[in-house]
Parts: structure tokens; C-alpha cells; sequence
């Protein structure tokens, strides 16, 4: 992993809060608001966005190009940027842009910053709660209305006894469905929703793993980043890294991590 002295790790903190401070304020713009509108992505099944994911980023990208025009950017609204330093900050908006539209306050904004082996930085930020996620460069901790606190992931215990989150039911393909419900069966606890919320649950030790598919680098790169921070594991169905998303399995430790790995992989 790219090593950055205390200086740049110093100016990547503030930026990032610069940046999650903007796109706070940004989606409170919208959100719960009368008339605000989703366009959809895809003509198959309905993936938002709004004015306010949009919105969002383009003040996060102003804020870099004035700060670190050196460095290279991946949105999900408005694609790539190259960068000549060998970091690059990758932002997802609004993380949960149906959560946002229904007026759930569960969905977040991802910031990560990022060398060529994966995160090396990230913040969950969640403007209508306040609260913020860090993990990285030195940093596992929680800010808002509760005060600030470390991050530890839950320690090891049986897959019985443990919380599982998705965000939707369906779990990507109809074999990644399959697998993922024998995990679920035999999970003490399985919800549903929160989106990036929940992988921040895993890091705050609320909650032992989170299992999803068809994610993309912004979904993921800022979760891993503050998970990892706080001593969880995060990587693919196979156990491997997943930097640009796909398949997903976020666990607070290596036992249970091993534990559902086997039973995504027994079919």
C-alpha cells in the first residue's frame, strides 16, 4: 500500500472532512422535500438519481480540483478524472438514493481515497443522522450526536448467535440468492436495507457481517477503508480483495468471516 507521510495524511483528513461537510450540505438541500424527482439509470429496473446526487458531487469535485488537482477522481455520477499523484478519491454521492427518495435517513455519503493496491482512507457520512465514520492512515472513529468514540468491530462468535444485513432481498443473481440464504438460515438475526449504514454498523460493533452483490469501486472502497480501520475483514465471496466491488462479504473477524465464506461457497 502506498505509504504518505504525516504531512498528506494530515491534508487527506481535512480535505475529506471538506468534502463530506459540502455534501452534507448538499442533500439536506433536498432531502424530505416536496417535489423532488428520480430519473432512473438502467430501462430494466429502477436505479435513481436526483438533482441532490448530483449536486453532491459536483460540490465534492469543485472542492478537489482546488485542493488536490493532482489527484485523480471516481464518481458515480459523473465518471473519472486522471490524477498524476497515484491517489484517487472515489465518491458515491448519496449511497442509497431509494433510501433518500422515501425518506429514510439511513442512506450516506461515501468519500475514500485510494492508491493502486485499494483504500487506503474512508468516511461514511450520514447527514441526517450527523454521525460520521472514519477508518484509516492512523484513524478508526465515530463523531456526532452521541460524541466520538472509537471503532472495534464485535468479537469472534458463532454464525448462530450473529446479525447479518443485506440491503435488498434479492442478493444480486438468483445463485447468489441461493448462497446467500444459507448464511441467512443460519444467522441468529438477518435485516434488510440501510445500505452503506450497515457496514458501518459492522465497524461500530453493532452488527457481525454484511453480505451483498453488484457493487461497485464507490459503494465499497470507503466501507472497506473504515471496516478494515476497525479490525474487520472485508473481501469477496472467494476470499479475496474486492477494491472494485462485485461481490461483497464484510465481517467484524476472521471466525465468522470463515464461517459464512464456507457456506457461500457449499452449493
Amino acid at each position: 500500500m502506498m505509504r504518505v507521510s504525516e504531512d498528506v495524511a494530515a491534508e487527506l483528513f481535512a480535505t475529506a472532512r471538506e468534502l463530506a461537510e459540502a455534501a452534507r450540505a448538499a442533500t439536506l438541500l433536498h432531502f424530505r422535500r416536496s417535489g423532488l424527482s428520480a430519473e432512473t439509470k438502467e430501462a430494466d429496473r429502477f436505479d435513481p438519481v436526483t438533482v441532490a446526487d448530483r449536486l453532491s458531487e459536483q460540490r465534492m469535485r469543485a472542492i478537489l480540483a482546488r485542493r488536490r488537482p493532482q489527484d485523480a477522481i471516481l464518481g458515480e455520477e459523473f465518471g473519472a478524472v486522471a490524477g498524476t499523484s497515484g491517489l484517487t478519491w472515489v465518491l458515491d454521492p448519496i449511497d442509497g438514493t431509494r433510501s433518500y427518495l422515501s425518506g429514510t435517513p439511513t442512506w450516506g455519503v461515501l468519500i475514500a481515497v485510494s492508491d493502486a493496491a485499494g483504500p487506503i482512507y474512508g468516511l461514511i457520512d450520514q447527514p441526517y443522522i450527523g454521525e460520521r465514520f472514519e477508518g484509516g492512515l492512523g484513524r478508526a472513529l465515530v463523531s456526532g450526536p452521541m460524541g466520538r468514540a472509537a471503532l472495534r468491530c464485535r468479537a469472534p462468535r458463532p454464525l448462530a448467535e450473529a446479525i447479518l444485513f443485506t440491503t435488498f432481498p434479492e442478493v444480486g443473481t438468483a445463485d447468489q440468492g441461493a448462497a446467500f440464504r444459507r448464511v441467512s438460515a443460519r444467522a441468529r438475526l438477518t435485516r434488510y436495507g440501510c445500505d452503506c449504514y450497515a457496514y458501518a454498523l459492522v465497524a461500530a460493533g453493532q452488527i457481525d457481517l454484511v453480505i451483498e452483490a453488484g457493487l461497485q469501486p464507490y459503494d465499497v472502497q470507503a466501507p472497506i477503508a473504515v471496516i478494515e480501520a476497525a479490525g474487520g475483514i472485508v473481501t469477496d465471496w472467494q476470499g479475496r480483495p474486492c477494491p472494485q466491488g462485485g461481490q461483497v462479504l464484510a465481517c467484524a473477524n476472521r471466525a465468522i468471516h470463515t464461517e459464512a465464506l464456507a457456506l457461500l461457497n457449499a452449493g
